[in-house]
Protein backbone atom coordinates (compact mmCIF):
# COMPACT_ATOMS: atom_id res chain seq x y z
CA UNK A 1 0.00 0.00 0.00
CA UNK A 2 3.02 2.50 0.34
CA UNK A 3 4.17 1.61 -2.66
CA UNK A 4 0.58 2.44 -4.61
CA UNK A 5 0.27 5.49 -2.32
CA UNK A 6 3.43 6.85 -4.16
CA UNK A 7 2.68 6.22 -8.10
CA UNK A 8 -1.62 6.32 -7.64
CA UNK A 9 -1.76 10.00 -8.65
CA UNK A 10 1.07 9.15 -11.56
CA UNK A 11 -0.91 6.20 -12.68
CA UNK A 12 -4.10 7.86 -12.93
CA UNK A 13 -3.39 10.82 -14.81
CA UNK A 14 -1.35 8.43 -17.10
CA UNK A 15 -4.80 6.26 -17.36
CA UNK A 16 -6.74 9.55 -17.92
CA UNK A 17 -4.62 11.83 -20.57
CA UNK A 18 -3.13 8.47 -22.22
CA UNK A 19 -4.61 5.27 -22.49
CA UNK A 20 -8.89 6.76 -22.23
CA UNK A 21 -8.20 9.27 -25.21
CA UNK A 22 -6.38 6.12 -27.33
CA UNK A 23 -9.39 3.69 -26.27
CA UNK A 24 -11.90 6.37 -27.12
CA UNK A 25 -9.82 7.59 -29.97
CA UNK A 26 -10.27 3.56 -31.16
CA UNK A 27 -13.96 3.01 -30.67
CA UNK A 28 -14.34 7.05 -32.55
CA UNK A 29 -12.54 5.24 -35.56
CA UNK A 30 -15.56 3.10 -36.07
CA UNK A 31 -18.38 5.63 -36.15
CA UNK A 32 -19.27 7.97 -39.21
CA UNK A 33 -21.05 11.51 -39.79
CA UNK A 34 -19.97 14.95 -39.87
CA UNK A 35 -18.90 16.90 -36.81
CA UNK A 36 -20.62 15.45 -33.88
CA UNK A 37 -23.58 13.39 -35.90
CA UNK A 38 -21.09 10.31 -35.56
CA UNK A 39 -23.20 6.78 -36.00
CA UNK A 40 -21.61 3.51 -35.03
CA UNK A 41 -20.32 2.42 -38.69
CA UNK A 42 -18.76 -0.85 -38.45
CA UNK A 43 -15.57 -1.26 -40.57
CA UNK A 44 -16.55 1.19 -42.94
CA UNK A 45 -13.99 3.68 -42.45
CA UNK A 46 -11.01 0.72 -42.45
CA UNK A 47 -12.35 -0.13 -45.87
CA UNK A 48 -12.11 3.45 -46.91
CA UNK A 49 -8.89 3.79 -45.90
CA UNK A 50 -7.34 1.43 -48.18
CA UNK A 51 -9.46 2.84 -51.15
CA UNK A 52 -8.44 6.48 -50.31
CA UNK A 53 -5.86 7.82 -52.56
CA UNK A 54 -5.26 10.89 -50.63
CA UNK A 55 -4.45 8.59 -47.27
CA UNK A 56 -2.12 6.46 -49.93
CA UNK A 57 -0.25 9.32 -51.18
CA UNK A 58 0.28 10.78 -47.39
CA UNK A 59 1.46 7.26 -46.69
CA UNK A 60 3.79 7.44 -49.55
CA UNK A 61 5.24 10.87 -48.66
CA UNK A 62 5.72 9.87 -44.89
CA UNK A 63 7.97 6.93 -45.71
CA UNK A 64 10.01 8.68 -48.34
CA UNK A 65 10.74 11.52 -45.22
CA UNK A 66 11.31 8.19 -43.05
CA UNK A 67 13.65 6.49 -45.32
CA UNK A 68 15.37 9.22 -46.65
CA UNK A 69 16.07 11.96 -43.61
CA UNK A 70 16.03 9.62 -40.70
CA UNK A 71 19.30 7.56 -42.38
CA UNK A 72 21.21 11.26 -43.32
CA UNK A 73 20.03 12.90 -39.86
CA UNK A 74 21.41 9.98 -38.32
CA UNK A 75 24.99 9.99 -40.13
CA UNK A 76 24.98 12.99 -39.88
CA UNK A 77 24.59 13.86 -35.72
CA UNK A 78 27.64 10.56 -35.24
CA UNK A 79 29.88 12.11 -37.65
CA UNK A 80 29.80 15.97 -35.81
CA UNK A 81 29.44 14.17 -32.42
CA UNK A 82 32.98 12.29 -33.17
CA UNK A 83 34.50 15.73 -33.94
CA UNK A 84 33.07 17.49 -32.03
CA UNK A 85 34.68 15.45 -29.09
CA UNK A 86 38.03 15.68 -29.96
CA UNK A 87 39.99 17.94 -27.61
CA UNK A 88 42.36 19.24 -29.98
CA UNK A 89 39.09 21.14 -31.89
CA UNK A 90 39.24 24.97 -31.07
CA UNK A 91 35.64 26.44 -30.03
CA UNK A 92 34.33 23.08 -29.24
CA UNK A 93 31.34 24.78 -27.20
CA UNK A 94 30.79 27.57 -29.36
CA UNK A 95 30.35 24.78 -32.43
CA UNK A 96 27.98 22.39 -29.88
CA UNK A 97 25.92 25.03 -29.33
CA UNK A 98 25.55 26.34 -33.00
CA UNK A 99 24.40 22.98 -33.63
CA UNK A 100 21.80 22.24 -31.11
CA UNK A 101 20.16 25.86 -31.19
CA UNK A 102 18.11 24.63 -34.39
CA UNK A 103 16.64 22.24 -31.65
CA UNK A 104 14.76 25.21 -28.91
CA UNK A 105 14.03 27.50 -32.17
CA UNK A 106 9.98 27.94 -32.07
CA UNK A 107 8.69 25.06 -35.20
CA UNK A 108 6.41 27.97 -36.45
CA UNK A 109 9.33 30.17 -36.39
CA UNK A 110 11.73 28.37 -38.13
CA UNK A 111 9.32 27.03 -40.66
CA UNK A 112 8.59 30.66 -41.49
CA UNK A 113 12.38 31.46 -42.25
CA UNK A 114 12.48 28.22 -44.49
CA UNK A 115 9.49 29.66 -46.58
CA UNK A 116 11.18 32.88 -47.17
CA UNK A 117 14.46 31.44 -47.79
CA UNK A 118 13.31 28.94 -50.43
CA UNK A 119 10.95 30.95 -51.92
CA UNK A 120 10.94 31.82 -56.03
CA UNK A 121 12.79 35.19 -54.90
CA UNK A 122 14.16 33.70 -51.57
CA UNK A 123 18.12 34.30 -50.61
CA UNK A 124 18.49 30.83 -51.35
CA UNK A 125 18.03 31.51 -55.27
CA UNK A 126 19.73 34.96 -55.12
CA UNK A 127 22.69 33.38 -53.63
CA UNK A 128 22.76 30.40 -56.53
CA UNK A 129 22.49 33.28 -59.40
CA UNK A 130 24.96 35.04 -58.30
CA UNK A 131 27.18 32.36 -57.75
CA UNK A 132 26.27 30.82 -61.32
CA UNK A 133 25.20 27.54 -60.13
CA UNK A 134 21.76 27.80 -61.93
CA UNK A 135 20.86 29.76 -64.83
CA UNK A 136 16.94 30.63 -63.58
CA UNK A 137 15.26 30.44 -59.69
CA UNK A 138 14.24 26.75 -58.65
CA UNK A 139 10.73 26.78 -57.63
CA UNK A 140 11.45 24.83 -54.12
CA UNK A 141 8.03 25.27 -53.18
CA UNK A 142 6.29 24.79 -56.20
CA UNK A 143 7.56 22.15 -57.56
CA UNK A 144 6.90 18.51 -56.19
CA UNK A 145 10.81 17.09 -55.92
CA UNK A 146 11.74 20.13 -54.61
CA UNK A 147 9.44 20.55 -52.36
CA UNK A 148 10.29 17.43 -50.97
CA UNK A 149 13.96 17.96 -50.90
CA UNK A 150 12.80 21.70 -49.01
CA UNK A 151 11.21 19.72 -46.22
CA UNK A 152 13.83 16.87 -45.93
CA UNK A 153 16.61 19.80 -45.55
CA UNK A 154 14.35 21.77 -42.92
CA UNK A 155 13.88 18.44 -40.70
CA UNK A 156 17.62 17.81 -40.59
CA UNK A 157 18.56 21.00 -39.95
CA UNK A 158 16.67 21.18 -37.21
CA UNK A 159 17.06 17.62 -35.54
CA UNK A 160 20.42 16.96 -36.58
CA UNK A 161 21.84 18.50 -33.08
CA UNK A 162 19.38 16.94 -31.35
CA UNK A 163 20.74 13.22 -32.06
CA UNK A 164 24.31 14.55 -32.02
CA UNK A 165 24.06 15.50 -28.11
CA UNK A 166 22.91 12.21 -27.09
CA UNK A 167 26.15 10.54 -29.05
CA UNK A 168 28.28 13.02 -27.80
CA UNK A 169 27.23 13.02 -24.19
CA UNK A 170 27.61 9.19 -24.51
CA UNK A 171 31.57 9.44 -26.38
CA UNK A 172 32.30 11.24 -23.18
CA UNK A 173 31.91 7.88 -21.22
CA UNK A 174 33.53 6.05 -23.31
CA UNK A 175 37.09 4.62 -21.56
CA UNK A 176 40.00 6.78 -23.53
CA UNK A 177 41.84 3.98 -23.01
CA UNK A 178 40.10 1.41 -25.32
CA UNK A 179 40.81 4.13 -28.19
CA UNK A 180 45.05 4.67 -26.82
CA UNK A 181 44.89 0.60 -26.84
CA UNK A 182 43.54 0.35 -30.34
CA UNK A 183 46.19 3.48 -31.68
CA UNK A 184 49.42 0.83 -29.91
CA UNK A 185 47.68 -2.00 -32.16
CA UNK A 186 47.76 -0.22 -35.25
CA UNK A 187 44.23 0.97 -35.73
CA UNK A 188 43.31 3.99 -37.97
CA UNK A 189 40.99 6.46 -37.20
CA UNK A 190 38.40 4.35 -39.33
CA UNK A 191 38.91 1.50 -37.84
CA UNK A 192 38.28 3.06 -34.62
CA UNK A 193 35.01 4.27 -35.93
CA UNK A 194 33.76 1.01 -37.45
CA UNK A 195 35.22 -1.12 -34.79
CA UNK A 196 34.82 1.13 -31.43
CA UNK A 197 32.94 4.06 -31.47
CA UNK A 198 29.94 2.59 -33.60
CA UNK A 199 29.49 -0.78 -31.30
CA UNK A 200 30.03 0.99 -28.30
CA UNK A 201 27.05 3.60 -29.04
CA UNK A 202 25.10 0.92 -30.73
CA UNK A 203 22.45 1.51 -27.95
CA UNK A 204 21.91 4.91 -28.38
CA UNK A 205 21.97 4.75 -31.81
CA UNK A 206 19.18 2.60 -31.86
CA UNK A 207 17.49 5.28 -28.78
CA UNK A 208 17.78 7.60 -31.43
CA UNK A 209 16.96 5.63 -34.82
CA UNK A 210 13.39 4.45 -32.88
CA UNK A 211 12.76 8.84 -32.00
CA UNK A 212 13.38 9.92 -34.98
CA UNK A 213 11.14 7.28 -36.62
CA UNK A 214 8.19 8.25 -34.75
CA UNK A 215 9.31 11.92 -35.37
CA UNK A 216 9.14 11.48 -38.97
CA UNK A 217 6.16 9.68 -38.87
CA UNK A 218 4.26 12.04 -37.11
CA UNK A 219 5.64 15.08 -39.25
CA UNK A 220 3.20 17.99 -39.39
CA UNK A 221 4.61 21.55 -38.20
CA UNK A 222 7.27 21.86 -40.90
CA UNK A 223 4.84 20.57 -43.97
CA UNK A 224 1.98 22.79 -42.68
CA UNK A 225 4.15 25.68 -42.41
CA UNK A 226 6.47 25.59 -45.48
CA UNK A 227 4.33 23.69 -48.47
CA UNK A 228 0.66 23.25 -46.85
CA UNK A 229 0.88 19.74 -48.12
CA UNK A 230 1.20 20.96 -51.59
CA UNK A 231 1.86 21.59 -54.59
CA UNK A 232 -1.05 18.82 -55.14
CA UNK A 233 -0.80 16.74 -51.87
CA UNK A 234 3.36 16.68 -52.81
CA UNK A 235 4.50 16.81 -49.50
CA UNK A 236 1.19 15.78 -47.33
CA UNK A 237 2.05 13.83 -44.36
CA UNK A 238 -0.43 11.28 -42.61
CA UNK A 239 -0.87 13.86 -39.54
CA UNK A 240 -1.27 17.07 -41.85
CA UNK A 241 -4.02 14.95 -43.52
CA UNK A 242 -5.99 14.00 -40.18
CA UNK A 243 -5.81 17.67 -39.40
CA UNK A 244 -7.14 18.29 -42.61
CA UNK A 245 -9.85 15.70 -42.11
CA UNK A 246 -10.66 17.19 -38.61
CA UNK A 247 -10.90 20.84 -39.16
CA UNK A 248 -9.99 21.82 -43.17
CA UNK A 249 -12.27 19.75 -44.82
CA UNK A 250 -16.08 19.04 -43.46
CA UNK A 251 -14.99 17.70 -40.03
CA UNK A 252 -14.69 13.87 -40.41
CA UNK A 253 -13.73 12.83 -36.79
CA UNK A 254 -14.14 9.32 -37.18
CA UNK A 255 -12.57 8.82 -40.54
CA UNK A 256 -9.38 11.13 -38.92
CA UNK A 257 -9.35 8.54 -35.91
CA UNK A 258 -9.06 5.49 -38.41
CA UNK A 259 -6.21 7.16 -40.01
CA UNK A 260 -4.57 8.23 -36.76
CA UNK A 261 -4.52 4.26 -36.09
CA UNK A 262 -2.84 3.81 -39.26
CA UNK A 263 0.24 5.88 -37.69
CA UNK A 264 -0.21 4.07 -34.68
CA UNK A 265 0.54 0.74 -36.96
CA UNK A 266 3.46 1.92 -38.61
CA UNK A 267 5.42 3.16 -35.69
CA UNK A 268 4.90 -0.08 -34.16
CA UNK A 269 5.71 -2.18 -37.55
CA UNK A 270 9.05 0.07 -37.62
CA UNK A 271 10.13 0.15 -34.17
CA UNK A 272 10.08 -3.79 -34.11
CA UNK A 273 12.07 -3.81 -37.30
CA UNK A 274 14.67 -1.58 -35.99
CA UNK A 275 14.79 -3.48 -32.45
CA UNK A 276 15.10 -6.84 -34.46
CA UNK A 277 17.86 -5.12 -36.67
CA UNK A 278 20.01 -3.17 -34.26
CA UNK A 279 19.10 -4.97 -31.03
CA UNK A 280 20.15 -7.76 -29.25
CA UNK A 281 18.38 -11.54 -29.65
CA UNK A 282 17.17 -10.72 -25.72
CA UNK A 283 15.94 -6.93 -26.31
CA UNK A 284 12.15 -6.21 -27.04
CA UNK A 285 10.77 -2.75 -27.84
Amino acid sequence: MIGWSFIIIAAFMICLFYFYPMIQAFILSFKSGSGNNLEFSGFDNYIRLFQDPTFWSSVTNTLLYLVIQVPVMIILALLLSVLLNDKSLKFRGFFRTAIFLPCVTSLVAYSVIFKYLFSLDGILNKLLLNLSIISEPIQWLADPFWAKVTIIIAITWRWTGYNMIFYLSSLQNVDKSIYEAAKIDGASSFQQFFKITIPMLKPIILFTSVMSTIGTIQLFDEVMNITQGGPGNATLTISQYIYNLSFKYTPDFGYAATVSYAIVILIVFFSIIQFKVAGDKNERP
